[in-house]
């Protein structure tokens, strides 16, 4: 493999605003340290917290690179000493805490798996911030299973699309939220059960009647805001909330009666700030479950539009417009 270069380009945030804050410029090429792969990224994928951290509204953890981009898909071009299950030339999609979009990119050896088969490294990007989210909050916070209902608000997000077939293809039901007819009948394709338009139906009787009065055993939501008391509504007795970010706003006036009337659980979590264990089990649970449905191309990343690195204002213009349906990705 050629030498590395020492500099390399990278999308910086020249100050908190608008898109037009994303700006290229030179960077030092980093080098891997103890457990640390570098990555010659060739496509990131485009996610709300990049575009809550150019608003100043997410800053990246401590330690975390001040460039954009919380996945990637590329080559290996070098290892830290630590390193054990990567080699140059290998091809891998990687969560990272930061830094995706640049040209080359570190990511933690365990939090990088293999591209799957027949994948695209576009589509490979378009993998880990959405299914490692997915998995965990769904199925391990959220403990959905065969036969039960899926709430799922945004259905045609990364996440949205991303939930939607993955409850499918583990035995569940599926109603989804989303914006417009064109979303929802999206949603439908992709085997949403039904598919709601929260601009002129109520997701909380839509939800009922698709149950027969039960409600949904589990609701995934990042809107917040007046969702989390119609979320409560919505739910089934003994019914699970979880929170994974708030779009709408991160308080609400809430009458809590029905929480314990319901005896419903209620719970949330980020994925940036996870310690690298954490992250690492989440990982290997992914590899475990969701790859060979992958492979097997019973699910796979929903795609809107790409754009050349260097037009990564246009990508957070896209994604701000919510006109998108599916995952937004920068090519390297």
């Amino acid at each position: 493999m050629s030498p590395l270069p020492a500099r390399m380009t990278a999308v910086a945030i020249r100050a908190p605003g608008g898109p037009e804050m994303l700006v290229p410029e030179e960077r030092p090429v980093p080098t891997p340290q103890t457990s640390e792969i570098l990555v010659r990224v060739a496509a990131a994928g485009v996610n709300r917290p990049d575009v809550m951290q150019r608003m100043g509204l997410y800053p990246p953890p401590k330690g975390a690179p001040d460039i954009p981009g919380l996945e990637i898909a590329g080559t290996v071009v070098a290892c830290g000493p630590n390193t054990r299950r990567w080699r140059e030339g290998d091809r891998v999609t990687a969560l990272v805490v930061g830094g995706g979009y640049a040209q080359y990119c570190l990511a933690q050896e365990a939090h990088a798996l293999p591209m799957p088969v027949g994948l695209s490294f576009a589509e490979g990007a378009a993998i880990p911030e959405t299914f490692f989210t997915v998995w965990h909050n769904v199925f391990e916070r959220g403990g959905l299973r065969a036969g039960e209902t899926l709430l799922v608000h945004g259905g045609s997000s990364g996440i949205g699309t991303a939930a939607i077939q993955l409850a499918k293809a583990f035995g569940a039901r599926v109603v989804t939220t989303a914006g417009s007819a064109e979303k929802c009948e999206a949603c439908r394709k992709l085997g949403a059960d039904v598919a709601v338009n929260y601009k002129s139906e109520d997701f909380v009787t839509a939800t009922k009647t698709a149950t027969a009065g039960n409600g949904a055993e589990l609701v995934l939501d990042m809107v917040g805001g007046d969702y989390i008391e119609r979320n409560y509504e919505a739910a089934a007795v003994e019914g699970r909330i979880v929170q994974i970010a708030f779009q709408g706003s991160p308080k609400a006036n809430v009458d809590f009666r029905r929480l314990m009337l319901k005896r419903l659980h209620h719970t949330g979590s980020t994925l940036r700030s996870r310690a690298n264990e954490d992250k690492a089990a989440i990982a290997r649970a992914v590899e475990d479950k969701v790859w060979p449905l992958l492979t097997a191309r019973r699910v796979r990343p929903i795609m809107d539009q790409q754009f050349p690195l260097a037009d990564a204002a246009r990508a957070h213009a896209r994604m701000e417009s919510s006109a998108h349906i599916g995952k937004i990705v920068l090519t390297v």
